[in-house]
C-alpha cells in the first residue's frame, strides 16, 4: 500500500472533495491531441476497447465512447465515479494496485495523471498489474508530471488531506517502465506557466511526460 502519504484513502478523500467544489478540469491541447493520436492508434490497430486507471467524471471516457470504442473506467474516488456514471459510463471503484479484471481482457490502457500518486515503492507492482489485464502486444498511454525523482505533498492543496506526488524525471519513467515492457514514444511538453504549470502552484518546475508502453508480445506456442 506505500507510506502513509501514498495512502489511498487519504487520495480518495481529496477526490471526493474536488469532485463537488470543482467539478470540471478542462484539458490543455496538448493532451486531447495524445488523446486524439491514441484513439487514431487503437482505430489503425483494430483495437476496440480501452480501460482507463483514474476516471476522473469521465472527460477523456466520453471521447472514448464518441469514437466507438468501447469503455471502462476505474477511479479510487467514489464522487468521480459517481459523475462518470452520471454521464453513461461505465466506471467502477477500484485500485490500480488490485484491479478487478481477469488477465488480458484489454486491449489498451490509458491513464493520466494518476500513477503519479503511486510512490516509488509501489510503482513496479502497479505497471505489472496495468500489464497483467492488458492484452499481450497492448499499448499503455501513461501520462504524468515530471520532477526532480522526488516525492513530495502538493504545497497548492487547500482541500485536506493534500496529494502525494512522486515526481520522476524523464530518464526514471523510462528505466520504470522499460521494465515491463518496451517503451515505444515518450513526448513532454510544458503546460502553462506559474499557476497554470501544473500541481504545485508555480512552486514547480516540471512538464507532462506522455508515454506509451507495449506488452510483451504473446508467448510462441
Amino acid at each position: 500500500m506505500g507510506g502513509a502519504h501514498g495512502g489511498e484513502d487519504r487520495l480518495a478523500a481529496f477526490y471526493n472533495q474536488r469532485a463537488v467544489v470543482h467539478p470540471v478540469h478542462p484539458l490543455t491541447p496538448q493532451r486531447e491531441q495524445q488523446r486524439e493520436r491514441f484513439i487514431a492508434r487503437l482505430k489503425a490497430e483494430g483495437r476496440h476497447a480501452v480501460l482507463e486507471i483514474g476516471s476522473g467524471p469521465g472527460l477523456d471516457g466520453l471521447k472514448f465512447v464518441q469514437a466507438g470504442i468501447h469503455y471502462t473506467g476505474v477511479d479510487l474516488s467514489e464522487e468521480h465515479v459517481r459523475l462518470a456514471t452520471a454521464k453513461g459510463l461505465n466506471v467502477s471503484v477500484a485500485s490500480a494496485r488490485n484491479l478487478p479484471f481477469a488477465d488480458g481482457v484489454f486491449p489498451a490502457v490509458w491513464t493520466m495523471s494518476t500513477l503519479l500518486h503511486i510512490p516509488n515503492s509501489d510503482i513496479d507492482d502497479v505497471v505489472r498489474e496495468l500489464v497483467r489485464v492488458a492484452a499481450p502486444g497492448a499499448p499503455i498511454a501513461v501520462g504524468l508530471w515530471s520532477g526532480d525523482d522526488v516525492e513530495v505533498l502538493n504545497p497548492e492543496d487547500v482541500i485536506q488531506p493534500p496529494r502525494f506526488f512522486s515526481r520522476r524525471s524523464d530518464a526514471a519513467l523510462r528505466r520504470i517502465f522499460g521494465r515491463h515492457g518496451d517503451v515505444e514514444e515518450l513526448m513532454t511538453w510544458p503546460e502553462g506557466t506559474g499557476a497554470e504549470s501544473g500541481p504545485g502552484a508555480g512552486h514547480w518546475t516540471q512538464h507532462y511526460q506522455f508515454l506509451v508502453l507495449r506488452t510483451p508480445p504473446p508467448e510462441p506456442n
